[in-house]
């Protein structure tokens, strides 16, 4: 095993002085003595009361031991103490099985806490990645902080994410107090009403909304009634049952977000300037302690990264982007160094690589893109060289394709178009290949986990227009596009 070496000052040295050596001898004498016959009593104690001592000390000095061993990080009774697990999220399918360090397998049935049932040492390397993928549907798992080194504790941030064709499609409709739901055929993008839809909305202004990374849950943002709404979905049909009575958020809420693990829902206030932070429990949320956490002037969107460590935030009316470590024990939120970050006016919207690499932030006062580098362990950003680049007079909503390669935004380059940027791999620079037409006002755009069909909602024309994406990156209409919805369409998210 490779063991931690214990700091000097931790060494302890066990040691028996000439004194306690000879202690030990007349104690044994006295045992001897005691079958030859007796001695006189003041003699006897004595001897009894230095083995005292001495053994008292023997203890002591083994238990400073103990604790130094403990300190270093080695197991004292010599066995390995620390385990490799994590949160599985999106499973439907069936047979998927991860394996830890090319063994150790461990078979899925279910979403959830996992951990595995091996044990590693101190300073073990670990790497966890997928052995076989799920089946009956077939699905694509990936696996995020997946390897790294045991640091003297257990790990439990191990993300995995399984995904596969977007089954619903769900639209907020601002003006309609509605919920617009549809089927997407899986052959070629085309939106299908459900049964029951449009579904009336639980608050006033449903604005944003958000599915859980399991597929249960549709949580909605309601701008109007300032507050939040949760609603299960039925996984044959798509129809979607409010969980309860909306509950409040801040002023005028406008985006909302869930984190990778399924745990915190998050919500930005545009009006009241803070973000409102839930636990997610069934269906059911209950706030965070502490919330909800102070943002930049206008908050608009929400952005968490891959990994689930951080929440961007952009702020429209302060020209900034707040950033916050996500605290996965409880969901609270603390800035994080050199927040807030400065970018273009009036950022609407924000995209995270699934790389973990690189941000983008619309900026539709300056009809710009702003492009940063992301560091995965402080949260930071910094601005890529050469950004940010034009993109037309008022871009909106931005998303990026599952492999990390193309940027798509919505009235960017050309009004009343869905424009398609290149990602430079090594840089994050985008470069502009092509635009697409959509409706009147395209204001949000989602593209499906599969990376095949993306969907942008058009607030003035009341309608969705869809796209395939060829590998090109370009977006090729789907047949009877756009989709009828209600009125005043903003929010937009696929499960």
């Amino acid at each position: 095993m490779n063991r931690a070496k214990p700091r000097p000052s931790a060494i302890v040295e066990l040691h028996i002085s000439s004194r306690e050596f000879s202690q030990r001898h007349q104690f044994a004498a006295l045992l001897s003595h005691r079958e030859r016959g007796p001695r006189t009593n003041s003699v006897s104690q004595q001897i009894c009361k230095n083995f005292r001592r001495a053994f008292v000390k023997i203890l002591t000095i083994a238990a400073v031991s103990a604790a130094a061993l403990a300190l270093s990080g080695c197991p004292i009774t010599g066995g390995a103490r620390y385990t490799v697990g994590g949160t599985l999220t999106g499973l439907t399918g069936s047979g998927l099985v991860l394996e830890l360090n090319g063994g150790a397998d461990l078979t899925f049935n279910s979403n959830g806490g996992f951990s595995f049932g091996t044990r590693l040492d101190n300073n073990a390397v670990y790497s966890v990645t997928v052995m076989t993928q799920p089946a009956n549907p077939s699905q694509t798992c990936t696996v995020r902080n997946g390897s790294g080194t045991i640091d003297k504790a257990s790990v439990s941030n191990i993300i995995v994410a399984c995904t596969q064709t977007g089954r619903f499609a769900y639209v907020a409709d601002v003006q309609s107090n509605t919920i617009s739901g549809f089927a997407i055929d899986p052959s070629n993008g085309t939106l299908v009403p459900l049964s029951g839809s449009p579904f009336a909305a639980t608050g006033a202004g449903p604005a944003a909304l958000a599915v859980d990374p399991d597929g249960q849950f549709l949580f909605v943002a309601n701008n109007a009634s300032n507050s939040i709404s949760a609603y299960s979905i039925n996984a044959t049909t798509g129809a979607l049952t409010a969980t309860g009575s909306a509950i409040a958020a801040g002023t005028g809420p406008v985006a909302v977000t869930v984190d990778p693990t399924d745990h915190f829902v998050y919500v930005a206030n545009l009006t009241s300037n803070n973000v409102s932070a839930y636990l997610i429990n069934g269906g059911a949320l209950t706030p965070v302690v502490d919330a909800p956490f102070s943002a930049g002037a206008g908050p608009s969107s929400l952005a968490i990264d891959p990994n689930g460590n951080f929440l961007y935030v952009t702020n429209f009316n302060g020209n900034t982007i707040s950033v916050f470590l996500i605290d996965q024990a409880n969901g609270m939120l603390s800035a994080v160094s050199g927040s807030p970050f400065g970018t273009s006016a009036g950022p609407v919207s924000i995209a995270i690589d699934p790389t973990d690499a690189f941000a983008f932030v619309s900026g539709n006062s300056a009809g710009s893109i702003a492009e940063y580098a992301l560091n995965a362990t402080t949260g930071a950003l910094t601005p890529v060289s050469g950004s940010p680049i034009a993109a037309g007079t008022n871009p909106l909503g931005v998303t990026i394709d599952p492999t990390g390669r193309y940027l798509f935004g919505a009235n960017a380059e050309t009004a009343n178009q869905v424009a398609t940027f290149a990602i430079t791999p090594a840089t994050g620079a985008l470069t502009a290949l092509s635009t697409a037409t959509a409706g009147t006002l395209p204001i949000v755009v989602a593209i499906d986990p599969s990376g095949q069909f993306l969907y942008a909602t058009n607030s003035n024309s009341n309608d969705v227009s869809a796209y395939t994406v060829s590998s090109s990156g370009a977006l090729v209409p789907v047949a009877g596009s756009p989709f009828a919805v209600g009125v005043q369409p903003h929010g937009i998210a696929i499960d």
